[in-house]
């Protein structure tokens, strides 16, 4: 194979054949291809693009580059492409293994204004996500769900190649997008996969065309590559649930998980008497985020209806039924164990002094920008600019209102959490502020599911 001759056809808009495309991951994942000629080859996909036969082939020969995981029995994962306050892969993916799936999910780090699932789940004292294959797959089969770490073995093309579209601009390309999810995704084994495409002005895809073609392509190429699948385009203008922060994200998801609603009066923060007017869980906060239980029950859904093949209406019910019943938190809490991790220590753990943001003039909260709040976030230490960063687990903020709520002067906005970065807490509160638009008249409710893809 001669690499500049791949070269100069993508350049002119030609399309490569399979083995043409096989011979380049390949060689390139064995070191015989320099960094250069790999730039060169995303910068000209970037411009030139890829058909869906090319599109499949690359994500097939990053797939193949390493490990490729098998399973016994009914088996689904969900995908999710990020936003602000995503804590739904700590919900969904024991709930749909309460359903009798099982479900491997190899999920990643933050690396930008916050943390990615498996910050949130090291939060918890002592667990581990980075563990070998054979431990992956021995919790899977003792709990139904085990969410960890990407291993070296699982793709190695793909975190190579990432690693230089990140710093050779060549992140934002369809195809290339879709083949560095796919072949991971493809390399757990699961036979259903569910997407979670998030557009607006806190995810990567800014508009909702853009997320709908991001997609169809995703679930296009895992049909192609043999497997169930669908995807949900949904909003990302505001943050997900109450929370931004690792600790306090997790400590939101085992929430919705254990159906508490805030009925024991005890406070989401410190743990104590939740009637003291300076704690969170109060009449008005003492309910769950509608969209964490909404968004976490649909993708649950659709898991469970298309790797069982049975009606959404059934699929919804059992997933009802187990998010109540207790069933979905089991899963988890057994998960957390074989992992290593002690989610008494984690409900015991000092939460740090919380610093109030309150509302300016009075009325309805019109808008929460999620990138604002993410940018809060990170300036008290919940996201890393380099990828050796070290996260402060328990910064982060947690909103008091949502969209739609009544608020008066004086009423607390949000609360800043900060034990290691408190000199900045001024600026994150100043970015807090000016994230949520209140307004004289109640604004309309948001759309949360925009596009369904099938």
């Amino acid at each position: 194979m001669i690499v500049k001759l791949l070269l100069d056809k993508k350049r002119e808009g030609g399309e490569l054949a399979p083995e043409e495309i096989r011979a380049l991951i390949d060689a390139y994942t064995r070191g015989d291809v320099p960094d250069y000629q790999m730039a060169a080859f995303a910068m000209a996909v970037c411009c030139r693009g890829m058909t869906a036969a090319e599109t499949h082939a690359l994500t097939d020969a990053m797939q193949h580059s390493g490990e490729c995981l098998k399973w016994q029995g009914p088996s689904a994962d969900k995908h999710s492409t990020g936003g602000i306050g995503d804590k739904l892969s700590l919900i969904i993916q024991p709930l749909a293994a309460s359903c009798g799936i099982s479900v491997p999910s190899l999920a990643g780090r933050g690396l930008g204004l916050t943390g990615g699932t498996v910050d949130k789940l090291e939060s918890i004292p002592g667990y581990n996500a980075c563990l070998s294959l054979d431990d992956f797959r021995r919790v899977v089969s003792e709990c139904g769900v085990s969410i960890a770490a990407q291993t070296a073995e699982i793709a190695p093309a793909d975190k190579k190649l990432y690693a230089l579209r990140d710093v050779t601009g060549t992140v934002p390309s369809i195809p290339l997008i879709v083949g560095s999810i796919l072949s991971k995704k493809l390399a757990e084994g699961a036979g259903t996969l569910v997407f979670d495409v998030k557009c607006g002005a806190g995810a990567f895809m800014k508009t909702r065309a853009e997320a709908c073609t991001l997609a169809r392509a995703l679930v296009d190429g895992a049909r192609a590559a043999g497997r169930r699948a669908a995807a949900l385009v949904t909003a990302m203008d505001e943050p997900l649930g109450w929370t931004v922060g690792n600790a306090l994200e997790v400590e939101e998801a085992i929430g919705v998980l254990r159906g508490d609603n805030g009925q024991d009066a005890r406070c989401r923060i410190c743990g104590q008497d939740a009637r003291h007017p300076d704690h969170v869980v109060d009449e008005q906060n003492a309910r769950h985020s509608e969209d964490v239980v909404e968004l976490s029950g649909e993708l649950a859904t659709r898991m469970v209806a298309l790797e069982k093949g049975v009606a959404l209406e059934e699929a919804r019910a059992m997933c009802r039924e187990n998010l109540a019943n207790g069933a979905a938190w089991e899963r988890f809490a057994e998960m957390v164990k074989l992992h290593g991790g002690d989610l008494e220590a984690f409900a015991s753990r000092p939460r740090g002094e919380a610093h109030v943001v309150a509302a300016s003039r009075a009325g309805y909260v019109a808008r929460v920008d999620a990138e604002g709040i993410a940018k809060a976030a990170f300036e008290l230490g919940a996201g890393r600019a380099k990828s050796d960063d070290t996260i402060d687990f328990a910064a982060g903020v947690t909103l008091a209102v949502a969209h739609g709520d009544r608020v008066e002067v004086g009423q607390p906005l949000a609360w800043l959490y900060a034990p290691t970065r408190p000199e900045r807490l001024a600026d994150a509160a100043r970015l807090v502020q000016g994230s949520i638009a209140i307004t004289s008249e109640q604004p309309a409710a948001k759309q949360l599911i925009l596009e369904v893809v099938e």
